[in-house]
């Protein structure tokens, strides 16, 4: 087996990812809260560690990949209210954007992790752990809520790379907050009416942070490989998760802090409260899901990726070429005795994910009459690692307006009136509106 390198957020180095003989990769990535369709920041996160997979797969390593829903928070509950009339059915809410949210991943050709639990299915162990963090004097009991302590963990910060200390004294601190510790986070959350679930401290419901040390521990165990996300979850969600799971087992939690870089609209990032965001399907509706894949494999994950519609253009005529240079080339597994290409790509994904090193190689290897073998195996890199399909896509029809419809009219009407000028004139004005006019038998 290869080396494999990634980058580490905790030491902010590269690191040989070290397993050890006959284990599974554990990895585990933070999903959606299923309050709205998933957008493009979402897409960019999962085809990253869906190349993970595919990449420690193509190297031999077998993966145990966990991705979870969070499908009880204060954004489900309260769009349940708005749109249902009770907040009690926000699992409604959550059903119907998982459907949407598997629909587009599938569409993005992402592999389905082997596991991807939902916060209401493990209510018990999460009321579990939080007791065990409790018994332990890492967590305390507050009017019916408990807080992790932050003061218990003398590593608080160091993932997010933040003084406690400096973190402490810019919180902001209400004389009426029942945390000792303005930088405490909560575990469970009591409420004050029911339809939630009881415990041993009340009636309440999970704080966001436990769910995720709670699911990874199900299914993965006390100590994982590769914790991703997007770099917005590394503060406070990704620094609580570590605190909390190290405070009940001990030892560190995660071999390989792993993160995606933003995407960003006019060089801010992309986020609902800014309003300058784009739906999956938004973007599907104009370009094939695999352009979309194709453009956010050509920069590496750890730079931030600055999308326009306008740019997706480029994308298209680059991923067209790929299909064209590969159609009807039989994908061939190199095994373990990669020609040079094939190697050549391999070797850059597995040093930090160099997914535009590898789509170069790809490129550079159009027009140079390699054999079949070769050219199969790259066609294998492109599609079984790199998850691009590589089919034919029909040719776009370029969409018409009601007013590009009007001008169209009335040069038809000035041919048939033999008004040949006004013809001329009207063929000018589409053409400075992008459009050519051609006149057929």
């Amino acid at each position: 087996m290869a080396d494999i390198r990634l980058t580490n957020t905790m030491s902010g180095e590269k690191e040989v990812l070290a397993i050890l003989p006959n284990e599974p990769v554990r990895m585990y990535v933070c999903g959606i809260t299923p309050y709205d369709y998933a957008h493009l920041g979402h897409g960019r996160c999962y085809v990253v560690f869906d190349v993970v997979c595919r990449v420690l797969g193509a190297h031999g390593y077998q993966v145990a990949y966990c991705r979870n829903f969070t499908d009880v928070d204060d954004k489900l509950i309260a769009r349940a209210e708005r749109e249902l009339g009770d907040r009690f059915l926000f699992k409604k809410v959550a059903d119907r954007f998982i459907q949407a949210f598997e629909e587009d991943v599938a569409q993005l050709n992402c592999i389905v992790p082997s596991y991807q639990p939902r916060v209401t299915q493990v209510i018990p162990e999460i009321i579990d752990f939080v007791q065990k963090l409790v018994e332990a004097g890492k967590a305390y009991v507050a009017n019916g809520s408990v807080y992790f302590s932050v003061d218990q963990d003398p590593c608080y910060g160091c993932l997010a790379k933040r003084n406690l200390d400096e973190m402490r004294a810019g919180a902001r601190v209400d004389i009426k907050d029942e945390k000792r510790n303005p930088m405490d986070f909560a575990l469970w959350k009591a409420e004050p009416e029911g339809g939630f679930w009881e415990s041993p401290w009340g009636n309440g419901r999970p704080g966001w942070h436990i769910e995720c040390s709670v699911m990874a521990h199900k299914h993965l165990g006390e100590h994982i490989d590769i914790h991703g996300g997007g770099m917005d979850l590394i503060f406070p969600h990704h620094e609580n998760e570590r605190a909390q799971s190290e405070g009940l087992f001990g030892a560190p939690y995660v071999r390989h802090w792993m993160h995606n870089a933003f995407v960003r609209i006019d060089q801010e990032k992309m986020s609902k409260s800014l309003g300058n965001f784009f739906t999956l399907r938004q973007v599907f509706e104009q370009f094939d899901p695999m352009i979309v894949r194709f453009m956010l494999l050509g920069l590496h994950y750890r730079s931030p990726l600055d999308f326009s519609l306008s740019d997706m253009s480029g994308h298209e005529k680059g991923y067209r070429r790929l299909v064209r240079a590969f159609e009807g080339v039989q994908p061939v597994d190199p095994g373990i005795a990669p020609a040079e290409h094939a190697k050549r790509m391999l070797d850059f994904l597995a040093d930090d994910l160099n997914t535009p090193g590898a789509l170069g190689i790809a490129f550079e290897s159009i027009g140079l009459n390699l054999p079949a073998n070769e050219l199969g195996q790259i066609a294998w890199v492109l599609q079984q690692v790199l998850g691009l399909r590589l089919q034919a896509l029909p040719e776009k029809q370029a969409a018409v307006s009601p007013e590009i419809e009007q001008l169209l009219t009335a040069r038809t009407q000035a041919r048939a009136q033999k008004d040949w000028a006004t013809a001329d004139a009207l063929r000018e004005q589409l053409r400075v509106l992008g459009y050519e006019v051609q006149d057929k038998k």
